[in-house]
């Protein structure tokens, strides 16, 4: 009986451990395992397309350093320093602006070397009266020479559907004028005086997620005359000459407009097709079509211009949440006269100053016709402030793209941040450069630096 109990308990404890049965040497025994591959030690040698990766990154290192070490560490110290004090609430306020506040005022400064800084103050009142009716006043001065006020008025219609009323008046001494046509230099740099008025009545539908038809009827008037801008500097070699003395030294030909101004109604349409619907993904397609028409009834009965172009941009979303965005364009502009006169050169195709080639003054390129293809990124930063990178390759030609050629060419590139929370004001600080032609060397022409709110309304 005990024998019995014995051999019971082994042969339980042989299934336990899972001797079922004799076990052999070889079954016994781990698979060898394979000798490693010495002589092939570091994976395969790269293919010749990663080795030639090392060209663009000596070219772009440049703006890595910038936006790694000018922009991104300090931006990071800043930061870290600002949450330990507690100032990421009152900060996100003032950016978000009417999104935490529905009544309110805002002081705000803008500097853009080559022209005079100012200061102004940023109202806003959301609801006022009645819900959907909202108040933007904005007011800007650097003395009495420069002057202006924007007023708008604006009604929500539902969520797709808004009216809104804009007017503007201008007055500035520092206006700048490098000449028509795609080969000007920076060199010829000339200022002038100008007061403008602009009104305008304005629909926008939005329909099928993010596509948009917007329509636009207003005036738009201006006259020009002599900029004192840099008088005290007059015999100096920085002394940056007025328009109308240029033109009376015959260093000049009179730009079309500068003497007689213009006081033009107009009336535009828009129509923005978005390939992302209603989806709340970034990846996809846009095409953003605009026609505007103008009659000038100082220089009437043969007098106008027609203004048309277009942007076709596609997008592709790097994070899977539409945070890192890398965008390509392709942006079209074109001028046409409507009878005998020519267009005022106000009112030309212009690069330069916006989001079309900042790396530029504002006005730097002035023709009929203007092309641009736009490289940029973006990626965000803290709160409400974004970065972004761009790189742009276009100018302006003749009627209808005359003289387009591959060597007119010009590149403007640009380092930034702004604020995307608020519609009608956005915070920017930018450094951008811009070139000669590239059939004239490609040489530096242009630096531009700025900071400050800037005004979307």
């Amino acid at each position: 009986m005990k024998l019995a109990s014995v051999l019971w308990r082994l042969a339980l404890t042989a299934s336990m451990l899972g001797f079922a049965g004799p076990v052999h040497a070889d079954e016994a025994r781990p698979p060898k395992r394979p000798v490693p591959n010495y002589d092939g030690r570091g994976g395969p040698e790269p293919s010749p397309g990663r080795q030639a990766l090392w060209v663009p990154r000596v070219v772009v290192s440049p703006l890595y350093f910038v936006s790694e070490y000018v922009v991104r560490r300090p931006l990071g110290a800043a930061i870290t320093y600002a949450e330990q004090h507690g100032w990421p609430a009152a900060i996100s306020d003032f950016l978000a602006l009417n999104q935490v506040h529905p009544i309110g005022v805002v002081p705000f400064f803008l500097v853009d070397f080559g022209f005079e800084p100012s200061v102004g103050l940023y109202a806003y009142w959301d609801h006022a009266g009645f819900k959907g009716h909202q108040l933007r006043l904005r007011g800007s001065t650097w003395g009495p020479h420069w002057l202006s006020l924007t007023a708008k008025e604006r009604f929500l219609l539902g969520d797709d559907f808004e009216i809104s009323l804009i007017s503007t008046l201008t007055k500035r001494p520092d206006f700048a004028f490098y000449g028509v046509g795609p080969d000007t230099r920076e060199a010829e740099l000339v200022r002038y005086s100008g007061k403008t008025a602009y009104a305008s009545f304005n629909t926008s539908l939005t329909f099928a997620g993010r596509n948009l038809l917007e329509t636009s009827t207003g005036y738009r008037g201006a006259s020009f005359g002599h900029s004192d801008y840099n008088g005290p500097d007059s015999g100096n070699a920085n002394y940056q000459v007025s328009l109308d003395d240029a033109v009376t030294a015959g260093k000049l030909a009179e730009p079309t407009g500068f003497r007689d101004g213009y006081r033009a109604p107009f009336a535009g349409a828009r129509l923005l097709l978005d390939s992302r619907g209603r989806s709340s993904r970034s990846d996809g397609a846009r095409l953003d079509l605009s026609a505007e028409q103008s009659v000038d009834l100082a220089n009437s009965p043969s007098s106008g211009w027609l203004r048309y172009g277009g942007t076709l941009s596609g997008f592709v979303d790097l994070s899977g949440g539409g945070a890192r965005l890398l965008d390509a364009s392709l942006t079209t502009l074109l001028v046409d006269p409507i009878g005998e006169r020519a267009v005022p050169f106000t009112q030309l195709a212009s690069l330069g100053g916006g989001r079309t080639m900042p790396g530029f003054r504002t006005g730097r390129l002035n023709d009929r016709s203007a092309l641009v293809a736009t490289l940029r990124y973006s990626w965000p930063i803290w709160l409400s402030l974004s970065g972004s990178l761009q790189a742009a390759v276009g100018n302006v030609f003749g009627e209808h793209f005359a003289g387009l050629r591959a060597g007119r060419g010009r590149l403007s590139t640009a380092l930034g941040l702004e604020t995307n929370k608020n519609r009608d004001s956005v915070f920017q600080a930018l450094v951008g450069f811009g070139t000669e032609t590239f059939e004239s060397g490609a040489k530096l022409d242009s630096i531009r630096f700025l900071i400050g709110v800037r005004s979307t309304l």
